[in-house]
């Protein structure tokens, strides 16, 4: 399924139709769940804990099989685990664990297996995150290995790349520097999924929210449409208000959802929306609602 936007191809890279998944003697986590996301985007995937992210992520990464329905990841059904579907499709795990060889070694002996990985690229990205290349990975803290398996995600240029808690383990400068690095470093061809609890880490470069809740996916929105039906305010009444979509006492007032006007445009507060949605509140665009 293609057609062309300006110079770029836009094509369904994730295509879910009708999934369901349980693990042994436990209910059904997924039940006829159907999503879909074309490249050139980055996605932030939210949700409480045990809402079923992990076992996403699992899922369309293929070391998961679904019992009922389709699952298709860039051409490939995950599960078969194809040489090209693996090469082309890489995650950066919340844990993660690396043998005891200096940063080249592993690059030397890891690189080959992705046909697209950028060496200048790499060096690039070491040299902003401060890492040596001849420091060995264990010897390093948790902080700087996470920084070094982003580094190396971004370099394998792959066409999905997924980023489970990315910004767990990182300091304030170097999530900063995080975000940095994400958005120089990707093309419109590809399409990055971060998978966080840390909103405020990623509200600056995602362009598209998708929430997760009791299996279902139960919110799918681009930034842009959110931004020309929402406003996100902080406000001393209620009195001036007219009825807001969701409101949050918080100190010195409200933050409030209200409808969007044309005088007055404002930041998201991806937060707020999120309580939103989870407290099952309809925030639906007009056009592309789920």
């Amino acid at each position: 399924m293609y057609y062309k936007t300006s110079t770029l191809i836009k094509y369904i890279m994730i295509s879910i139709q009708h999934l369901t998944f349980q693990y042994k003697k436990q209910d059904a986590l997924f039940t006829d769940l159907s999503f879909e996301q074309q490249n050139g985007s980055i996605v932030g995937l939210l949700g409480k804990n045990g809402a079923g992210k992990s076992t996403f992520l699992k899922l369309i990464t293929g070391l998961l099989k679904p019992q009922i329905g389709t699952l298709n990841i860039n051409g490939f059904k995950p599960f078969d685990r194809l040489p090209d579907f693996l090469s082309d499709t890489y995650m950066v795990s919340e844990e993660f664990s690396f043998p005891s060889i200096t940063i080249g070694l592993y690059v030397k002996a890891t690189a080959p297996l992705y046909p697209k990985f950028d060496y200048e690229k790499m060096n690039r990205i070491l040299q902003e995150f401060e890492l040596d290349a001849t420091k060995n990975l264990n010897g390093l803290s948790h902080g700087q290995r996470k920084k070094f398996l982003i580094a190396f995600a971004l370099s394998t240029n792959c066409s999905l790349l997924i980023l489970d808690e990315p910004t767990n383990g990182l300091d304030i400068p170097s999530k900063s520097l995080f975000r940095k690095i994400l958005v120089s470093s990707v093309s419109d061809e590809q399409l990055v999924l971060i998978s966080t609890h840390q909103v405020k880490d990623i509200e600056t470069i995602i362009d598209t929210i998708v929430i997760l809740d009791e299996g279902k996916m139960v919110y799918n929105e681009s930034i842009f449409d959110i931004s020309q039906q929402w406003q996100f305010k902080t406000v001393v009444s209620l009195a001036a208000i007219e009825t807001p979509m969701y409101q949050e006492k918080c100190l010195g007032g409200y933050r409030i959802i209200a409808a969007a006007n044309e005088l007055e445009e404002t930041e998201i507060d991806i937060e707020l929306l999120f309580n939103a949605i989870i407290n099952k509140v309809t925030l639906k665009s007009i056009n592309h609602g789920v």
